[in-house]
């Protein structure tokens, strides 16, 4: 059997009465459309529903699916007992999705759980439908995360459980939990940004028409900027809806706290190879690399030459002319960043100098940023084609007493106190302010925020190359 629909919810605690204490009373249209989609699901009895959570076990490179038997879950963390949700675990079709997975190559399955009671985005959307079917035996969930690697290997995740569904004769709905933005209001947990209003605008726009592609087009600075939970669950779900045509609705879409909560539904009509919304991507991202290739600077090239070559051959290959004049006349601490669809896949840099010339900067940096990034897997051949980079060249760094001598868009900083020392690039995506840039960089060097006034704070310019 195929996947039959797919639904976006969220999950915040307050929804339930015994977290809520009557502020669920302020979400009262998500919680009536809550309770409808749950009926709607009930009435089809579906054989298993895949809930994907934005807070189950997170790996930066690697999508965890929960093992064994089944989990419970309660609100102890919001301050209230006495709630128990249980979820019983499909334990075949996580088995034959794992395996599917390893097949395919993709970097998911049941290794390294951490954590296995049910975490709050899982367990709202299993409570209201558990609470949907009543009497009757509840169904067979299965529970996915998300992780920091490329938005189209959460796509194929979500073609893989289209394909497990229909390997296994199962009729399948798959649940994507997922708040929208939290930067709504002043008042709001982060407090206001037009990211968030942009992209709670997008999310309500796919429930209407259903474009996939808008998804998996949204940049990261939008999303960073949001400060949002559900766009990479959406991004699952989407797969798993891939080639198939769709009656999509917008049950209700509310903002009270600063936070936008939608539920939509995307019920299966039948088959659509016109909604190929992954090749589609793909193609664009092949001739929008092509046309940047044809742009890019020689310190670019070189960047990019050197990590083709490294990740085909294994070894760091010369160029067949000496390195010009430009790369040869100075030392200078270089950072390689490298990006695919718009998100970060490596970077790796040196404050100062330990080679002899900004060109074996770049090579050195350029083969440690594609594949000696502790927080991403190596770059794979097929990855290739799709990579943008950037070659940041830092000027001397000078030392400043406080943050108002910093600007985020003009000067990178290093923070630094005792041994430990991190260090942030300058313009960076969603990064606006010096304090927000103080913050990452001492998380970058393991420094607690506690000792934030004691860090030492310098600065430095760099010439930045695309």
């Amino acid at each position: 059997m195929p996947v039959i629909s797919g639904l976006l919810v969220p999950h915040p605690p307050l929804i339930f009465p015994e977290v809520g204490q009557g502020r669920e009373n302020d979400i009262a249209d998500t919680v009536e459309a809550y309770k409808t989609v749950a009926k709607e699901i009930a009435a089809v009895s579906p054989d298993v529903i895949v809930v994907v959570s934005p807070h189950s076990n997170m790996f930066s490179d690697y999508i965890h699916i929960s093992p064994g038997p089944g989990a419970e879950g309660d609100m102890r963390s919001f301050g209230v007992s006495g709630v128990k949700i249980k979820a019983e675990y499909d334990s075949e079709f996580v088995e034959a999705l794992s395996l599917g997975c390893a097949a395919e190559d993709l970097r998911a399955g049941t290794t390294g759980e951490r954590n296995r009671a049910l975490d709050h985005a899982t367990s709202i959307p299993v409570r209201f439908i558990n609470d949907a079917y009543g009497d009757f035996t509840y169904p067979k969930y299965v529970r996915v995360g998300i992780s920091e690697m490329p938005l189209e290997e959460h796509y194929r995740l979500g073609q893989l459980i289209a394909e497990v569904s229909e390997q296994l004769g199962r009729k399948a709905v798959v649940i994507a939990s997922g708040d929208l933005s939290h930067k709504l209001s002043d008042d709001g947990p982060y407090g206001f940004s037009e990211y968030g209003v942009e992209f709670d605008r997008i999310i309500c726009d796919v429930c209407y028409d259903a474009e996939f592609s808008k998804l998996l087009e949204m940049d990261s600075a939008l999303c960073i900027g949001a400060g949002e939970c559900g766009h990479r669950p959406f991004v699952v779900m989407a797969g798993a809806l891939d080639r198939k045509a769709v009656d999509s609705k917008l049950y209700s879409y509310e903002c009270p706290f600063g936070v936008g909560y939608a539920v939509a539904s995307f019920v299966v009509k039948g088959p659509d190879d016109s909604r190929d919304f992954l090749d589609r991507y793909l193609d664009g991202a092949m001739g929008n690399a092509a046309e940047r290739k044809s742009k890019e600077s020689p310190y670019v090239t070189l960047a990019r030459e050197t990590v083709e070559n490294y990740v085909k051959t294994g070894r760091v290959c010369k160029t067949p002319e000496p390195l010009a004049e430009e790369f040869t006349k100075e030392r200078a601490g270089v950072f390689v960043s490298i990006k695919k669809h718009g998100e970060l896949r490596g970077c790796i840099g040196t404050i100062a100098p330990v080679t002899g010339c900004v060109g074996e900067e770049i090579r050195s940096n350029a083969v440690s940023a594609s594949t000696r990034d502790p927080r991403f897997a190596a770059v794979s051949e097929d990855e290739l084609p799709f990579l943008e980079y950037s070659v940041d060249v830092l000027a001397p760094a000078e030392q400043v007493d406080n943050a108002d001598a910093l600007d985020p868009a003009k000067y990178g900083v290093i923070v630094s106190l005792g041994g430990k020392r991190g260090l942030l690039l300058p313009d960076l995506e969603g990064i606006d302010d010096a304090e927000s840039q103080i913050s990452i960089a001492m998380r970058k060097a393991g420094i607690a925020e506690r000792d934030r006034n004691r860090v030492n704070l310098e600065r430095f310019e760099v010439i930045r190359y695309r």
